[in-house]
């Protein structure tokens, strides 16, 4: 099903997206989204705009080398789509962002995000296979419409048929309610721990740090 949705759409538009896992490449799509392993420096560079805006940085917090803090040029990139979709003229003027995109084995599984009806780029979800979690992220422009629960759920498709992970797990902030009903209506539930006897309890995550040590040994 996700190869003929993928064709209907290449065959609509004439974006060359992938339309089948190769080899360190993998693909799928949703009812509005496509997902794929990026091809070039632009897909790449187009999904770390996604969310590099302050609202999500709200979030996420991440180092400025892991962000595009202009705005006009995130704006820019996020305006354009897979090659076919983005203007000649762009790549004429910006050739290094048409050169291959080329994944690590050291990287988290990265997937670009590309939205079915307009070609454009709409933002991306990474999963880490050693841990089992995912994050994502959609673009400024797409937030809002339901989308985060179809890349939440992309993520969790992924995890399990491509990646061959029965569990996935994805953590939020306690007060981005957006990002909290995205994971419900993807189908995660709240991470449980079971007794001995069988009950099963809600959990959440604390941490205990060290405190400088009173014990001075000779």
């Amino acid at each position: 099903m996700i190869r003929s949705l993928l064709r209907s759409r290449r065959a609509a538009s004439g974006l060359p997206v992938p339309d089948a896992c190769t080899p360190g490449r993998h693909a799928l799509a949703t009812r509005h989204l496509l997902f794929y392993t990026p091809v070039t420096k632009l897909d790449a560079l187009a999904a770390i705009c996604a969310g590099a805006d302050p609202d999500a940085q709200r979030w996420q917090g991440n180092q400025a080398d892991q962000v595009i803090p202009d705005a006009d040029t995130r704006q820019a990139l996020l305006r354009m789509g897979p090659a076919g979709a983005t203007p000649r003229w762009f790549f004429r003027s910006n050739p290094e962002l048409a050169e291959p995109f080329e994944p690590s084995p050291e990287m988290s599984e990265f997937m670009v995000c590309v939205r079915r009806d307009t070609g454009l780029y709409a933002g991306y979800f990474e999963l880490d296979h050693a841990s089992g979690e995912m994050g994502g992220n959609l673009a400024p422009d797409h937030r809002g419409q339901g989308l985060g629960a179809e890349l939440f759920l992309a993520g969790a498709e992924f995890a399990h048929g491509h990646a061959g992970l029965p569990t996935v797990r994805a953590g939020t902030a306690t007060t981005n309610l957006a990002c909290r009903r995205a994971l419900e209506r993807a189908g995660f539930v709240p991470a449980r721990h079971t007794l001995p006897d069988g009950r099963e309890l809600d959990t959440v995550w604390y941490r205990h740090e060290a405190a400088a040590s009173a014990c001075a040994r000779p």
